[in-house]
């Protein structure tokens, strides 16, 4: 595996600190931007050259927050992969977050073995949801009683690609779903562009939203 490149943005200095070391203690795993609020974060990646991997967030700080961080942030970088890291875990923040693309939501006080797994599982596989944020995703469908979605005849999703959508949202990764169909990791990546295309989603936490979302998938 390549070595991870992280940027953490938190106004708490020691937390920041403290989480730095953490860090670096992992295999591959090199912390290269780190910043008190959104507004240094965005300033410092428009003067570097190396763009982080993953985004350790938390959403209270002064200046810019973590929710309007996460909005300019997924309009200019992209690529960046968003962990929220926060003491504040209500159900309404952590379904906003997940809408607007959050990769992970995940309470300041995680263990530091699940911490380390959703750090890899969000490099590898673009999302990593707990059963905690699942059950609360879910407890949100039930009751705003959703209808489920009519997704695959509208926009023309085969059953092929909602069978690896399925996959995707049960956090199997690209090699697993390609070894579990019997096709090429090359195939499983195509054809999760063209879900990202069909859906308008613009990262595989995006597809994972949605699919959750309108009841398209079964999750395990």
């Amino acid at each position: 595996m390549n070595m991870i490149n992280v940027a953490i943005a938190d106004d708490e200095a020691l937390f920041r600190k403290g989480l730095k070391l953490l860090i670096e203690d992992f295999m591959d795993i090199d912390v290269i931007l780190e910043a008190s609020n959104g507004q240094e974060l965005i300033q410092k990646l428009h003067r570097t050259t190396v763009l982080p991997n993953v985004l350790l967030l938390d959403m209270k700080m002064p200046k810019l927050d973590g929710i309007e961080t996460t909005k300019y942030l997924q309009r200019q970088y992209p690529s960046v992969k968003i962990i929220i890291l926060s003491t504040h875990f209500k159900k309404s923040f952590v379904l906003h977050m997940i809408e607007l693309g959050a990769a992970s939501y995940l309470p300041k006080n995680t263990e530091p073995n699940e911490f380390e797994r959703a750090m890899l599982e969000v490099v590898d596989n673009g999302f990593y949801y707990t059963n905690e944020v699942m059950g609360i995703v879910r407890e949100d469908m039930i009751s705003k009683n959703r209808v489920r979605s009519r997704v695959s005849m509208n926009n023309h999703i085969s059953s092929r690609e909602l069978e690896i959508l399925e996959l995707i949202c049960n956090q199997y990764t690209t090699s697993e779903i390609a070894g579990k169909l019997y096709i090429s990791p090359r195939t499983v990546d195509g054809h999760r562009n063209n879900l990202l295309s069909k859906l308008s989603c613009k990262n595989t936490a995006g597809l994972v939203a949605y699919a959750m979302q309108n009841e398209i998938v079964k999750i395990y």
